[in-house]
């Protein structure tokens, strides 16, 4: 199959379909990664928070029906990419319906998602992005869990209610 290539990045030619749906994959992509910095950083339950979170999710949502078509367009290609975006949007859902009960469940299914989400694009263009065009491809698969997880753990540890002290 030809490629064009479209910013320093080749794109499989597969039709005009293709490129259409991925441009939308594309867009909604950089929207939650985007999103989900900033609910990630702002404060929790807050106005900013929740509107960002809710984008995050939506925008998720978008990603992985876009990625669906372009895994059926080349399954041999990105079945793999499939199961990636599958588990993000789980963790997501897992995440957002654990927001009041769990708190402990919302952190780790909303991160779990925000590191499947970089881990799938890494996966799929890390090879043609400067600096990760450096790295070993094993690299792609494990730096963003490398990197999100102890951020998990320090998220979930400062939720943690105080000790109460013994009299």
């Amino acid at each position: 199959m030809d490629e064009i290539d479209v910013l320093g990045i080749p794109v499989p030619d597969a039709g005009p379909f293709f490129l259409a749906v991925l441009a939308v994959h594309v867009a909604a992509g950089l929207a939650c990664v985007a999103c989900g910095m900033v609910a990630a950083l702002s404060r929790k339950g807050g106005s900013r928070h929740v509107r960002y979170a809710r984008v995050y999710l939506w925008g998720l949502g978008v990603v992985w029906a876009s990625m669906a078509v372009l895994a059926v367009i080349r399954w041999s290609h990105n079945a793999h990419l499939f199961a990636i975006g599958t588990l993000a949007l789980t963790a997501a859902l897992v995440g957002y319906l654990n927001r009041r009960r769990a708190p402990y469940l919302h952190i780790t299914g909303m991160s779990l998602s925000y590191i499947a989400l970089l881990t799938g694009f890494y996966i799929d263009n890390g090879a043609h992005l400067p600096l990760w065009d450096q790295l070993p491809r094993w690299t792609y698969w494990t730096l963003p869990s490398l990197i999100g997880i102890p951020l998990i753990v320090r998220a979930i540890g400062r939720r943690r209610p105080a000790k109460k002290a013994k009299v």
